[in-house]
């Protein structure tokens, strides 16, 4: 990849981000609250927001499930559009070991995709229910405390020093609870 393509691609994710992020900026100052100021989430987020509005928020809904969505299908067709040329690759490699751990790595950060990817997409583009719900809260935390905990357990379990050490501490662990049973 050319220095120059690596420089379109980092800014058009600057770009984008801060236009996404300026349409819903605009759009929630128009938004009046007479409720409470208290935010029934896990962070200050759009949809909470939303839901101690008085004012009509038909619009901002539109506006969050519009963008989440083309935001999310452009990120989905790029990353498939990379692994197809990865896999293209992969296949044409002739060592059967030098594709086994292609494939590994891949399956490894398809995995993060996916679990990312998925809880994203099922938080924000969908309709409105109308409410913060305990699922929303869920996948809220899921995608921005769990899933970043566990990347560098899934990339890290690719690690032959790491698996060695992780059945150590395992296999102590359950030689001890024999002890003590």
């Amino acid at each position: 990849m050319s220095q120059k393509l690596r420089v379109v691609l980092v800014s058009s994710c600057y770009f984008c981000g801060i236009v996404c992020s300026f349409i819903h900026f605009c759009l929630a100052l128009e938004i009046t609250s007479c409720k409470s100021n208290v935010v029934n989430h896990f962070f200050c987020d759009l949809p909470p927001i939303f839901n101690l509005a008085c004012s009509d928020v038909t619009l901002n809904e539109l506006m969050l499930f519009i963008v989440a969505t083309f935001n999310e299908i452009i990120t989905i067709v790029i990353i498939l559009t990379s692994y197809l040329f990865i896999l293209i690759t992969i296949l044409r490699m002739h060592s059967a070991e030098g594709r086994r751990k292609a494939f590994s790595t891949c399956a490894s950060h398809l995995t993060a995709i996916v679990m990312l990817q998925g809880t994203v997409l099922s938080t924000y583009c969908h309709p409105s229910s109308g409410n913060s719900s305990d699922t929303d809260k869920m996948a809220s935390v899921f995608y921005t405390v769990v899933i970043p905990m566990l990347n560098p357990l899934i990339y890290s379990l690719r690690n032959k020093d790491v698996k060695e050490a992780l059945k150590n501490v395992l296999g102590s662990k359950l030689h001890f609870e024999k002890v003590l049973s």
